[in-house]
């Protein structure tokens, strides 16, 4: 045999692959997703048991006549399809709890953003002195208490409280703050505000500390002024941040329960009963059916705001 035929023909920069290479990937990728899952199971976990399965069961038991003394014997109920759906829309207290939320979602989402907003941009820009501190204090009323918190209020914003004699010492008016409709509202939305801004503020001084610099420096240069660079770069490039704000603090007005119900406990005359408070009342009454059939509505509604508001204030492309 020649030499010529027992020749192999080495093409520059071909190297030859193991044998074992494809192997140990794909022993690698199912090693990575064992793990991502593995990471997963604890919040499934804890999803499933507090959050899917209670929201399977009350819309089961929403289409049920199922009332306390039914609890258990869960399934010697009769099924009654969207009948409490029914009763429960044309509920004169219902409807009242309703157009209650609105109303606090109305002004409490565009109050605790104005004010969660404006902090932020005082603490990036403006205050340079005592920082932390200040940024501690705005966050504060976050993490309090909301027991504590509205003992505190309630006893503020009494008829003789600290409120009216300080609205008194300057000659002014000392409304009824918790019994009179009107000032009730206004008081349950003043609190929810105070709950809330410290959460807009971190999550808009997260999104103002992600604006390039150098962007912001270019347009002073060009000689925009700080009003002009709020509203043409600093605002649309915080629209991310602005939808979440959005749809979190929509959310959690939707859901409003401890403000009304430490506050005024609903009152006065139902002005200050939200849906979440109706709910609550309904079960108390031993009105099973009907307390999960507005639990359900309350639901679709979050639902069906934040997709909305997502479909409004997504980026654009």
């Amino acid at each position: 045999m020649s030499t010529a035929s027992t020749r192999m023909v080495v093409v520059p920069g071909a190297r030859k692959r193991p044998r074992g290479d494809g192997r140990r990937s794909s022993e690698g990728t199912r090693a990575e997703a064992i793990t991502g899952w593995l990471f997963l199971v604890p919040f499934l976990l804890i999803f499933a048991v507090f959050t899917a399965i209670p929201a399977v069961l009350a819309v089961g038991a929403s289409m049920t006549d199922m009332k306390a003394r039914d609890i258990r014997t869960p399934f010697g109920v009769d099924f009654v399809g969207f009948e409490t759906f029914i009763r429960v829309l044309g509920d004169a207290t219902f409807q009242s709890s309703f157009l209650n939320t609105i109303v606090f979602v109305v002004l409490c989402v565009p109050l605790s953003m104005a004010l969660g907003l404006s902090l932020a941009l005082m603490l990036n820009n403006g205050i340079r002195r005592l920082r932390a501190t200040f940024r501690a204090a705005v966050y504060i009323p976050v993490i309090t208490n909301i027991v504590a918190a509205a003992v505190i209020w309630q006893y503020a914003f009494s008829i003789a409280g600290p409120v009216n004699s300080s609205l008194g010492s300057i000659g002014l008016p000392q409304p009824n703050w918790l019994g009179d409709p009107a000032w009730a509202v206004t008081t349950v939305v003043m609190m929810g505000v105070w709950r809330t801004a410290g959460t807009a503020m971190i999550l808009f001084l997260a999104g103002l500390q992600a604006v390039p610099e150098e962007v912001l420096e270019a347009a002073s240069t060009d000689g925009a002024g700080a009003v002009r660079r709020l509203w043409s770069i600093v605002l649309p490039l915080l629209r991310p941040t602005t939808l979440l704000v959005t749809v979190l603090m929509t959310v959690m007005f939707l859901n409003i329960f401890e403000e009304p119900y430490l506050l005024t406990g609903g009152g006065p005359l139902g002005s200050t009963r939200s849906m979440a408070l109706w709910v609550y009342e309904q079960f108390g009454f031993g009105n099973v059916a009907a307390s999960m059939a507005g639990s359900v509505l309350l639901l679709i509604l979050v639902g069906f705001v934040a997709i909305i508001q997502f479909r409004m204030l997504r980026p654009k492309e």
